[in-house]
C-alpha cells in the first residue's frame, strides 16, 4: 500500500462517516477486513509514522487551545483524529498548527478532536482476519518526548501569541 491508497482509505472512510470519528473507524475496519494481512500492515506503518511525526509541543499546544487542554491520552487521540481528517489537514496541522484554525470547519470539542478508535483499526482488522496480534511493525519508535520547544500550557497569553488564529476562533 503506497501513501496515495492509505489517504484515499482515510479519506473515504470519514465521508461516508460524515466526520464521526467512531464511525469512522467501524468504517475503516471493514475496508481493512477487504485487504490482505501484509496490506493492513501496511497500512498500520503509515499510520503509526504519521502519528509519531505528530508527536510536537507545537502541535500539542494548538490541540491544547483546540480542546481546552489536553493530557498525554488527550494528544494521543487528537493525533489519530488528524490522521482521520485526511492528509491536507494533517500535514498543514503538522507543518503549521496554528493553520488549523483555517483549515477545520465546524468543530465541536466535545465531538471532534477524539480519535482513539482510528488508532486502533489497522490492529482489530488484522486479529480478524489472521486470528492473531499485529507482529511489530518494524518502524522507528515514536520518540520519548515531543518534538521542538516545549509549550506552557497554562500561559494564556503565550499560547495567544503562538497560536494567534487558533486563539481567535477557538477561545472566548
Amino acid at each position: 500500500m503506497d501513501e496515495t491508497e492509505f489517504w484515499e482509505l482515510v479519506d473515504g472512510t470519514r465521508e461516508a462517516a460524515e466526520g464521526d470519528p467512531e464511525e469512522q473507524a467501524d468504517l475503516l475496519v471493514d475496508k481493512l477486513l477487504q485487504l490482505e494481512p501484509d496490506m493492513v500492515l501496511d497500512f498500520a506503518r503509515h499510520f503509526e509514522a504519521r502519528y509519531n511525526r505528530a508527536y510536537t509541543w507545537d502541535l500539542w499546544g494548538a490541540a491544547w487551545v483546540l480542546l481546552d487542554g489536553a493530557s498525554d491520552d488527550a494528544f494521543d487521540f487528537f493525533r489519530c483524529w488528524l490522521i482521520g481528517q485526511g492528509r491536507e489537514v494533517y500535514e498543514g496541522g503538522v507543518h503549521e498548527p496554528d493553520s488549523l484554525a483555517d483549515l477545520l470547519g465546524d468543530f465541536d470539542e466535545e465531538f471532534d478532536g477524539d480519535g482513539e478508535e482510528l488508532g486502533y483499526a489497522a490492529d482489530e482488522a488484522y486479529e480478524q482476519l489472521t486470528g492473531t496480534v499485529a507482529p511489530d511493525l518494524g518502524i522507528a519508535p515514536a520518540p520519548s518526548e515531543p518534538e521542538g520547544a516545549p509549550v506552557d500550557f497554562e500561559n494564556e497569553q503565550a499560547l495567544a501569541q503562538r497560536y494567534p488564529r487558533l486563539w481567535e476562533r477557538f477561545k472566548d
